[in-house]
């Protein structure tokens, strides 16, 4: 049985919502982020990013943190990669090209989007959002976005989804990506293609039940 340390309000959220999809049955140990807490060595302190125990598995000190028998794997693009190959079926790829395409896809994601729609979410999440300086962060994030954002709305215009025509765990990466971005409403009306894809991602049961646990954590 596959184990998943990390806690929903983190990018365990992908793996979670791909294993809700395929009904997977895992183990789930939570492990919250050390900066969360205000002691993370203390005796009383939960079990964390910092604890010996975690560290042991995975010396980054970062979740999630997948394990399947005595293999570890973190990094939760490629830990979905492998859950999905593992498990086969629809959201798997189907051959070696789709494979690739799908690796390609989760590292142009990580590369050329994630880290600005990150600036802009913190920006909100922060209280920084209508400060000049964080009015600055937001605009010079969007700026860094628009060209991969207009390669990916021009993806989805022609294929309605990441890869093969079919819902994927292809898309379940990127839609976990693009997420960050709707800190800024207005950010996405200039990608109907891609507004239209999320939310149809969105809609899905299985991100319906991941999000509500995710809901219910301490934030």
């Amino acid at each position: 049985m596959l184990t998943i340390y990390g806690v929903y309000r983190s990018r365990a959220s992908r793996n979670f919502w791909l294993l809700n999809e395929l009904d997977m049955t895992f183990e789930h140990v939570p492990v919250i982020q050390g900066y969360r807490l205000p002691d993370p060595g203390a005796e009383d302190a939960p079990f964390n990013t910092l604890s010996p125990g975690f560290l042991s598995i995975s010396p980054a000190g970062a979740v999630p943190v997948l394990k399947d028998g005595d293999f570890v794997l973190s990094e939760s693009l490629a830990m979905n990669l492998y859950i999905a190959r593992k498990a086969g079926g629809p959201l798997a790829p189907a051959n070696e090209q789709e494979n690739a395409l799908m690796e390609q896809w989760a590292l142009y994601g990580m590369t050329a989007i994630e880290s600005h729609a990150l600036t802009i979410m913190y920006a909100h999440a922060e209280g920084r959002a209508k400060t000049p300086e964080g009015q600055a962060e937001i605009a010079a994030g969007e700026a860094r976005l628009r060209r991969p954002l207009g390669v990916l709305n021009s993806h989805l215009r022609e294929n309605g989804h990441m890869i093969g025509g079919r819902f994927t765990v292809a898309d379940i990466n990127m839609a976990e990506i693009v997420r960050y971005t709707q800190a800024e409403p207005a950010l996405l009306s200039a990608y109907p293609d891609i507004e239209k894809w999320l939310a149809a991602c969105h809609a899905r049961p299985a991100f319906k039940a991941m999000w509500e646990k995710r809901l219910a954590e301490p934030a």
